[in-house]
């Protein structure tokens, strides 16, 4: 059975971690100290050898599926995660890219929930961000351009979604200000619904990091949260779980669900 290591990979434990766009310079130090010290690496198949030999110690098992060609199912690499760790032995489920943007990742967390696994997410750069880098551009400028729209044009088998389509996108708000009264009011000419799930996020990543889970039509009675903060708002971060406390809360008037980061 696998033994903790410092500040390493700890046994029983699943870490989605993001490969960044393919350079090896660009892994953060977190995930390079994770790949030197899992028992197992689950890989997506377009992350380079060069950032695979990170994990010296690891068993390294490639479980990518590209265009279209499905060599292992979602399903079994979720019961690979599961097993490992259950078997006491430290995973990282390594995805290119950002494990939060187009990975799958909702998928894995939600069957690691479902088995009690615990694990943590370990942010990558994202594909977009270093395609605007290699072009010198800015994907915000102040005085042309205040928001971005991430999009995929590939979808699940059965999904409604047309290619490229941003029904149901997330909306990410960055600097939302103290008071949110004014964004809430955009977003509600954007004809989006009242129950709409709406996350604050204040000094994320941080030891003083604070959450405030709350719904579009509740948004403009949170009060301030200390700067940097960041807004995200759609069905992806529906969490039933908070919502019933939320129900529950919603009868005192300016009630605010705050949860700390419990998970890490």
């Amino acid at each position: 059975m696998s033994t903790a290591r410092g500040n390493g990979a700890m046994p029983g434990t699943v870490y989605l971690v993001g490969a960044g766009p393919g350079d090896p310079e660009l892994l953060t130090l977190k995930a390079v100290r994770l790949l030197g010290s899992a028992d197992v690496v689950l890989h997506d198949d377009l992350v380079p050898q060069a950032v695979l030999s990170h994990a010296e110690r690891a068993i390294v098992i490639n479980v990518g599926k590209r265009c279209g060609t499905k060599n292992i199912s979602q399903q079994q690499i979720d019961a690979m995660m599961v097993d490992y760790a259950r078997r006491g032995l430290s995973v990282v489920r390594l995805k290119c890219g950002d494990p939060l943007v187009f990975g799958r990742a909702g998928e894995e967390m939600d069957a690691l929930t479902a088995a009690h696994i615990p694990f943590e997410v370990v942010p990558g750069i994202t594909a977009a961000f270093a395609a605007a880098a290699a072009l010198r551009r800015p994907l915000t400028d102040r005085r042309s351009a205040s928001s971005i729209s991430f999009s995929s044009g590939h979808h699940a088998p059965g999904s409604a979604l047309e290619p490229a389509s941003l029904t149901g996108a997330t909306r990410v708000v960055y600097m939302p200000g103290r008071d949110l009264s004014g964004v809430a009011a955009q977003l509600r000419t954007e004809g989006l619904p009242a129950v709409l799930p709406c996350v604050i996020v204040s000094r994320a990543a941080q030891p003083d990091q604070q959450i405030v889970e709350t719904t579009l039509g509740q948004l403009d009675r949170i009060g301030a949260v200390p700067a940097p903060s960041i807004l995200l708002a759609g069905e992806a971060l529906r969490n039933a779980q908070a919502e019933e406390l939320l129900a529950l809360s919603a009868e005192a008037p300016g009630a605010e669900l705050r949860q700390a980061d419990a998970a890490q």
